[in-house]
């Protein structure tokens, strides 16, 4: 071993991942739990192979996620020899893969000066195709037709290789010759986007057989970050480069855990981790399940709610240090969203006084739309706060615009919020059309919204841009009119539905849409804490102002999503309610897929606390001025009684606020009766109780259906159109 290596870099790892550093010979999986050194093992085990002489640097490959993890690894590896390692394959998936396209361009049409495209880009291209081809973009968006693209790109489907199962009815079955139409206009532009860098590279290693033997030859050594979140064309590149014929020679590692695996909303299928053993018979699987971040009672309620898996390989996370019970985690039951925002804001303040650093605080939601409640309680008890992975609830593109057709509506002469949204969506109002209402605004010298009016009684612009114009000024007196007679939730809700705003986003095929439409309606509900437009206008645009101007550490706010690989001191889980978590979108689209991802992200959420986590949900919701009730989520059911100590639970109504303030050991404050206003109340039916399973039931929401099991006061019903749902007993009837 070379004099340059640090004698003690083994003897500091514990059994389990010195064993994982040790194993070089052959393929193996590292099922790296939570906290477990995931990265100190890859690290190690790189360097181990270079200080063994196994291979030089520039014979490891090694991929990772994120330009931040490559940097991490190299900085890491550096550290270990005691010198810079030149010449490594070290990067991401796409860095990687651009890096071997520009060495065979040509292989695929391209030159080696190809340029990588942006999203901006992508869309241009995109649309000069479909216009050239005559597609109604108002029928078929756009991001639509990208999202089937960039889907078959994931799964390595060049345009010759989409069979008729793969095809879609986007476009009356015109997705693929759009897609033929796209590729073939890329190579003409000699560009490629991001997914062409896999899907070119994997097609070239499938179909040149001696360049994928001059990459064998290569590479001796395969390390993968985070492989349970490859997707299939990410799968198939590194299958191709670590299936040798000679099986002494499949050096691949993987480190994963299946137990995290949550995005498969952005392509990565947990298969891939699941099958390792059957692509690499003989495979040896080291389990890393000693944690050092969390406690033992947190170790044990997310252990034993993952273990209701079925789809996972296994493993028990155990604390990696003695005597580090720690508290149990908390489950809290509150009346209301208001009342579980107040609790945690004043969990927090107490943390404060207690000293804790606020930067190592976190408020980890399911859902975007959940974080509006939560920042504006902390803007209103002075405790700064930072939204990580996305902007602040106000902040957001489709709040911002929605306040602008507000801001509109209300006051005719706000030129900004008119001009953001005069053509969103789009109305067919070009460059010409706005400067014309421009200049004519500033030659009368009067608002943009009195010049839009006087410029559709002119020839100044065409007819059809001209008439949409016309639409938009009329929408706007009879918005107004509405909120006069209507008030100002049901002026707001016709406002962003009679513009087309609202249907804009249920068009988008994104990602993001379902998200956003969720913060819109999230919007509309926090209306219903106003008497007045007016008032909610001028409570956001404090709001705003006095937003930026704490300074330090911060409370991190986010979704669970965001929040994998990080870790804080205490953490936050609200909302664990039916619907909201696990999500009812991933229960329908993907049914018991759905729901085992979706406890994976509870048990990503567990696992972020370090000492203290508190879980709750709300008993009632507020949905345009109504309450209706929630039915806790079945993950807290799931959670071991040994690991959970519960607040709160089957408090009536009226239970007073000072009940959950000394459980919490909150700070003191006047008991008072936690119910709505009678004027917001929703008539609730009484409990009807004896139901059976077989017994067939009525919903006022979801119809007809037979119920499949009894829990107490809960009901599992499977509907005859809306399928399977968990409802509370006293919402349905015998039918």
């Amino acid at each position: 071993m070379s004099s340059l290596v640090t004698p003690d870099y083994l003897a500091r790892l514990n059994p389990e991942q010195r064993a994982a550093v040790e194993t070089l010979d052959g393929p193996l999986l590292v099922l790296a739990g939570a906290g477990t050194g995931k990265t100190r093992v890859l690290t190690t085990r790189f360097a181990h192979i270079l200080m063994e002489g196994r291979a030089r640097p520039w014979q490891v490959l090694a991929v990772t996620f994120t330009n931040k993890a490559a940097r991490e690894m190299r900085e890491r590896v550096a550290a270990i020899l005691g010198q810079p390692a030149e010449g490594l394959w070290l990067g991401t998936f796409h860095a990687l893969c651009a890096r071997m396209l520009r060495r065979h361009a040509e292989l695929v049409g391209l030159k080696s000066d190809f340029t990588i495209l942006d999203t901006d880009d992508q869309n241009r291209v995109l649309k000069q195709i479909t216009q050239d081809a005559g597609l109604d973009t108002k029928r078929w968006p756009l991001p639509g037709l990208m999202a089937i693209i960039q889907r078959w790109k994931d799964r390595g489907l060049t345009p010759e290789r989409v069979t008729p199962a793969e095809d879609t009815d986007f476009a009356n079955n015109r997705a693929l010759e759009f897609y033929a139409y796209y590729q073939a206009r890329l190579r003409q532009l000699n560009v490629v986007d991001f997914g062409d860098l896999l899907l070119l590279v994997t097609e070239i290693l499938r179909t040149h057989p001696d360049v994928l033997a001059q990459y064998h030859r290569m590479f001796r050594y395969i390390l993968v970050d985070e492989y349970q979140d490859t997707n299939l064309v990410q799968y198939l590149w590194l299958r191709l480069l670590a299936q040798r014929e000679d099986p002494a020679e499949r050096n691949i590692c993987c480190v994963g855990d299946d137990d995290q695996s949550i995005y498969s909303w952005r392509g990565a299928e947990i298969e891939n981790i699941l099958r390792f053993e059957k692509d690499f018979p003989g495979a040896k699987i080291v389990r890393l399940e000693s944690n050092y971040r969390s406690t033992s009672h947190i170790l044990g309620a997310a252990s034993g709610l993952i273990a209701r898996n079925e789809g996972r390989l296994g493993k028990t996370l155990r604390p990696g240090r003695e005597n580090n019970a720690g508290a149990k985690v908390q489950v809290a039951s509150l009346w209301d969203s208001e009342e579980e925002a107040r609790m945690v804001g004043e969990r927090i303040e107490q943390a404060r006084r207690d000293g804790q650093d606020l930067s190592e605080v976190a408020i980890l939601v399911r859902a975007g739309f959940q974080t509006r409640s939560f920042e504006e309680r902390l803007i209103t008890i002075g405790i700064p706060y930072r939204v990580v992975g996305g902007a602040k609830f106000y902040e957001r593109a489709e709040i911002r615009d929605a306040m602008a057709y507000f801001r509109a509506t209300v006051q005719p002469a706000d030129d900004l919020a008119f001009e953001r949204i005069v053509n969103l969506p789009k109305r067919g109002l070009g460059d010409t059309a706005i400067r014309e209402m421009q200049r004519l605004a500033r030659e009368r010298e009067v608002p943009l919204s009195i010049a839009a009016s006087l410029l559709c009684e002119s020839d100044a612009i065409r007819p059809r841009p001209r008439a949409a114009l016309r639409e938009l000024l009329e929408g706007f007196s009879r918005w107004r009119a509405t909120l006069e007679s209507e008030g100002h939730i049901v002026g707001a809700s016709a406002i962003l539905d009679e513009s087309g705003y609202t249907e804009m986003w249920k068009q988008d095929k994104s990602p993001e849409a379902p998200g956003r439409l969720e913060n819109l309606k999230e919007l509309l509900r926090a209306m219903g804490d106003f008497p007045t437009m007016q008032a909610f206008l001028e409570h956001v645009a404090l709001v705003m102002e006095n937003d930026e101007r704490a300074e330090g550490a911060r409370v991190s706010l986010m979704t669970l999503h965001a929040a994998k690989g990080l870790e804080f001191e205490m953490v936050f889980l609200p909302g664990w309610e039916e619907g909201l978590f696990p999500h009812q979108r991933a229960l329908d689209e993907s049914g018991n897929k759905g729901l085992e991802e979706e406890r994976r992200l509870a048990y990503v959420g567990i696992t972020r606390a370090k000492q203290v986590a508190v879980i709750s949900h709300a008993a009632n919701r507020r949905i345009y001025g109504n309450w209706t009730s929630s039915i806790p989520s079945r993950f807290l059911d799931e959670l071991p009684a040994d690991h959970v100590e519960r607040v709160g639970e089957r408090q009536s109504a009226r239970a007073p606020a000072s009940v959950f303030s000394g459980q919490f050991g909150l700070s003191t404050r006047p008991a008072r009766l936690v119910e709505a206003p009678a004027w917001e109340v929703q008539q609730r039916p009484a409990r009807t109780g004896g139901m059976a399973v077989g017994q067939r039931v009525f919903h006022q929401k979801f119809g007809y259906g037979r119920v499949t099991a009894v829990d107490d006061d809960k009901l599992d019903i499977a509907f005859e159109k809306a399928g399977p749902k968990r409802v509370l007993d006293r919402f349905v009837e015998p039918a």
